[in-house]
């Protein structure tokens, strides 16, 4: 099959090629699918700086991809060949086909294309996973979203807001153009988006009130003290990401997680077993999914690429250009049947950037 490798694998992203590996095969209760999929953590893993879960691929990236169901594993009895579906992987989607758990597959709803499906279930299910089974939002809370404009701020402003019904949603970015990007989400007397460039956060969320329950966090260290400042007590703070590095900053006050009862908490999903992965995609699918179908929460896709551009993509990727998911294209028709494909577009790459 055609897949997405590394030279010497790891390096930049004009490492990435268009290579060959032989096609998996279905184990008991897999499934395998003709699909494509790409996401943001692909970077940390394509230069190698990203610990692998044993299920993943070692040579292929990706870990959220739609696709159509071609051949089933032994005892696999939840799908059919020819299903169109999509779902969460614990590696290997950069390619042709992925082997995947059938308990972690979706069916690909007829208003889903190709790239809306694709797009959903890393991000989705990550801002799911922060706001209603890690640390759960209580209806009339206020919570702070760093990284708005990244896909996993997108979906979470989404649930805090239409789902879980928050008292105000608070939120940062990068530039004047995300901050209008966001406020097109809804709801404007309960969400407010700062620029980090150009406002102190901290200072302009006290305007509105007088601190927040949760803060979901990808920012880490630079961070820290408006943060702290900014939690009401017994507040709590998940950390999804470090991306200002780890480290505590030089003189970090550590008395008020003590003072403010505060928890703080982190969190991943790729490393979860299949049993947490699965019963977290339920809570999705009967909390959130019917919202996304119905409108009320909106997939947001920036671009799309051919997958043969994938270096570009990452490169974009990197560059933070985007409000939303970044997509690519196979150019390969990947249903089962001929004839199906005059009837459809063909499945998508999908690329989370993180503000």
């Amino acid at each position: 099959m055609k897949c997405i490798l590394i030279k010497d694998g790891t390096g930049p992203a004009d490492s990435l090629y268009l290579g060959e590996e032989k096609t998996p095969e279905p184990g008991k209760g897999e499934v395998l699918v003709k699909a494509f999929g790409l996401n943001r953590m692909d970077i940390l893993q394509r230069e190698g700086k990203y610990p692998l879960p044993p299920q993943a691929s070692k040579t292929i990236l990706g870990v959220e991809f739609s696709g159509v169901v071609d051949k089933l594993g032994e005892d696999s009895k939840l799908w059919k060949e020819g299903d169109e579906v999509y779902g969460l992987a614990y590696g290997g989607a950069y390619a042709e086909y992925i082997v995947n758990p059938e308990t972690m597959l979706l069916p690909k709803p007829k208003q889903f294309d190709w790239v809306e499906a694709a797009g959903i279930p890393e991000v989705w299910m990550t801002a799911t996973q922060a706001l209603m089974v890690e640390t759960p939002l209580k209806e009339g809370q206020n919570v702070l979203i760093h990284a708005g404009a990244s896909g996993v701020g997108i979906a979470a402003i989404q649930i805090a807001l239409h789902v879980l019904k928050a008292g105000k949603v608070f939120t940062t970015c990068g530039s004047d153009e995300k901050v209008e990007f966001l406020k097109g989400l809804g709801h404007s007397d309960r969400l407010h988006v700062f620029n980090y460039k150009t406002q102190d956060f901290a200072e302009e969320l006290k305007k509105h009130a007088p601190g927040v329950d949760l803060i979901i966090d990808f920012i880490g260290k630079q961070y820290w003290q408006q943060n702290i400042s900014s939690l009401n007590l017994d507040g709590k703070m998940l950390y999804l990401a470090f991306m200002s590095g780890a480290a505590f900053p030089e003189g970090a006050n550590l008395a008020p997680i003590l003072g403010k009862r505060l928890t703080i908490k982190g969190s991943t999903l790729r490393s979860r077993k299949s049993e947490y992965q699965h019963d977290l995609l339920e809570v999705f699918k009967d909390k959130v999914l019917p919202k996304i179908l119905s409108k009320e929460l909106q997939v947001k896709i920036y671009k799309t690429y051919p997958w043969t551009d994938v270096i570009q993509a990452h490169k974009d990727m990197e560059g933070n250009k985007n409000s939303g998911k970044v997509s690519a294209s196979s150019k390969h028709v990947l249903l089962c049947e001929a004839d199906a494909a005059d009837k459809a577009d063909p499945p998508q790459i999908v690329l989370e950037v993180t503000e």
